[in-house]
């Protein structure tokens, strides 16, 4: 059965062009501009999110892993690797957005400060996780190895996000983590949106990459 031969699934999927379409409108047009970022700032909006759902994903990741270490039921495993795959596009997203967004306000790309540092070290595991899902023989055994390095693997996940507090300000070129919250209404109320419409998207990539998981699965058994 196709994915998008379920009405439900194809209006979903609308739902979410639309809401990703008005929310371009309103962080190209409408977002207030911060001084000294200007343009560089409207990149805020799509990277926060991405990281946001990178970390929702690990957590997915874990989650699944445990609940399929401990069930042995393929359908968690599924779940598993479709949730690492996206989790892991979206942290390529955060790793070439946060660039883009620093050259003009860091006045330069790339910086090896704690929080970029840790998060190409999570991007990194997750190559090694696809390795190991890709050139690790037999399947079954292959599975519980990811699933236990995806557990692992979201211990980072909680240093990234507290790593301006965990290493001394002369290290950091991050702001506080509280700069979303200091900000101004209008701001608040935008990054919402673009939060929603990024959960929004997170739900129907990740439905529809379970559902070729578990059909590529089926092709391969019965050598279709």
């Amino acid at each position: 059965m196709l994915f998008f031969s379920n009405k439900y699934r194809m209006l979903w999927f609308f739902a979410v062009l639309i809401l990703f379409l008005i929310n371009c409108i309103l962080i190209c047009f409408y977002t207030p501009m911060i001084p000294d970022q200007h343009w560089a700032q409207k990149i805020f909006y799509f990277h926060v999110p991405s990281a946001w759902i990178a970390f929702l994903s690990y957590f997915i990741v874990m989650i699944t892993a445990i609940l399929f270490l401990y069930t042995n039921h393929k359908h968690w495993d599924n779940v598993s690797l479709a949730a690492a795959e996206i989790g892991t596009l979206f942290t390529a997203i955060v790793l070439i957005t946060g660039p883009i967004w620093a050259h003009p306000v860091w006045g330069k790309a790339w910086s090896w400060e704690p929080r970029l540092t840790t998060t190409l070290i999570l991007f990194l595991i997750y190559i090694g996780y696809f390795m190991i899902r890709s050139f690790g023989g037999n399947p079954e055994k292959v599975s519980r190895v990811a699933s236990v390095l995806g557990i692992i693997a979201f211990v980072d996940v909680p240093i990234i996000y507290f790593a301006v507090d965990m290493w001394s300000s002369e290290f950091q070129s991050h702001p506080p983590r509280t700069v979303v919250a200091e900000s101004s209404s209008d701001i608040q109320l935008y990054f919402l949106y673009s939060f929603f419409t990024f959960i929004c998207l997170y739900v129907l990539m990740l439905n529809y990459r379970t559902h070729v998981i578990k059909l590529s699965e089926k092709y391969q058994r019965y050598d279709i």
